[in-house]
C-alpha cells in the first residue's frame, strides 16, 4: 500500500474522472473510497480510464454501518465491487465501529471470508478504538491490516498508534491536515513551512510520513493535489517534530467513534 493515498470523500459526480486523472498524474497509485461516498461506479470508471496497470493501483473501499452482520456485508461487497467494476479488492474496510449496534464481529467475519476467497488482498477496519480492536483480536484472532483514524497534530492519537505498532497494523490517517479548519494556521506549522520553503499542508503530510503511517489527502484543486503528494524532498529534523508534537488538542473533526451510529 502506498503510504500516500488519495482520498475521493465529498468527490462525486462528474467532479471525479478530472480529480482522480488529476491526481494520478501527480503521482498518486492509492485510492480510497467508500460505500457512503456513493461514488465507487465513478472512481470505477477512472481507474479503467486512466491507463494505469491495475497492478500498479491500489483500490480500497469499506462498509457501511447499515450493513453490518455477517450475510449484510457480504452483499455489501458484492455491491461495491459490481459499482467499481473491478475484478478484486486491495483492501476492504469496515468503515466505522458501529457499537450500539455490536455486530462488528459478525462483519470482520465476513470479511474474513472475503480474505480466503481471494476477493480482496487485505482486510482492516475504519474508526476503531481500543476496546475494538482488543475484542476483534480476541474473538477472531486475525489481525486487521490497517485501522483508518482520525489523525493529524491537533489529534494525535498516540496510544492506539503505539497499539498498532505492537500488534503489526498499519495506521492510516483521514483527514490528515485536519480538514483545513486552522491547523495549516498555526504558528508552527507556518514557521516551518517557511523554513522549509514549503507550504503549510507539506509540512504536515511530510509529519506524517516520518511518523509511519499512511495518510490519506484531498484536495478537487490540481494544483494542491500535485503539491499535496511532493513531499519526499525534504525532511523535518528532530526539533520541527518535536514543535509539531507541541499542537496536540485532542481535536476532532469529525465523529467521535463511540457516538457514530
Amino acid at each position: 500500500m502506498p503510504q500516500l493515498g488519495f482520498g475521493v470523500y465529498l468527490v462525486t459526480g462528474d467532479a471525479v474522472a478530472p480529480t482522480l486523472k488529476a491526481a494520478f498524474a501527480a503521482g498518486y497509485r492509492s485510492i480510497d473510497t467508500a460505500a457512503q461516498y456513493t461514488n465507487e461506479k465513478e472512481v470505477g470508471e477512472a481507474v479503467r480510464a486512466s491507463g494505469i496497470s491495475r497492478g500498479d493501483l491500489f483500490v480500497t473501499t469499506k462498509v457501511f454501518n447499515d450493513s453490518h452482520g455477517y450475510d449484510e456485508a457480504l452483499r455489501a461487497f458484492d455491491n461495491s465491487i459490481g459499482r467499481l467494476g473491478l475484478e478484486h479488492l486491495d483492501l476492504y474496510l469496515i468503515h466505522w465501529p458501529v457499537a450500539v449496534k455490536d455486530r462488528y464481529i459478525a462483519t470482520w467475519r465476513a470479511l474474513e471470508r472475503l480474505l480466503a476467497d481471494g476477493r480482496t488482498r487485505a482486510i482492516g477496519v475504519s474508526n476503531f478504538q481500543l476496546p475494538h480492536l482488543r475484542r476483534v483480536l480476541d474473538e477472531t484472532g486475525t489481525v486487521p491490516a490497517v485501522n483508518q483514524i482520525e489523525l493529524h497534530p491537533w489529534l494525535q492519537q498516540e496510544e492506539l498508534r503505539a497499539f498498532h505498532a505492537e500488534h503489526g497494523i498499519t495506521t492510516v490517517a483521514w483527514a490528515p491536515l485536519a480538514r483545513d479548519r486552522g491547523l495549516l494556521d498555526e504558528h508552527v506549522v507556518r514557521e516551518l513551512a517557511l523554513k522549509h520553503s514549503r507550504t503549510p499542508a507539506q509540512v504536515v503530510l511530510r509529519w506524517h510520513v516520518q511518523l509511519g503511517h499512511g495518510a490519506i489527502p484531498k484536495s478537487g484543486r490540481p494544483e494542491r493535489i500535485a503539491a499535496n503528494f511532493d513531499v519526499f524532498g525534504f525532511a523535518l529534523d528532530d526539533g520541527d517534530m518535536a514543535a509539531l508534537a507541541t499542537l496536540e488538542r485532542g481535536v476532532r473533526t469529525g465523529n467521535h467513534p463511540d457516538t457514530r451510529t
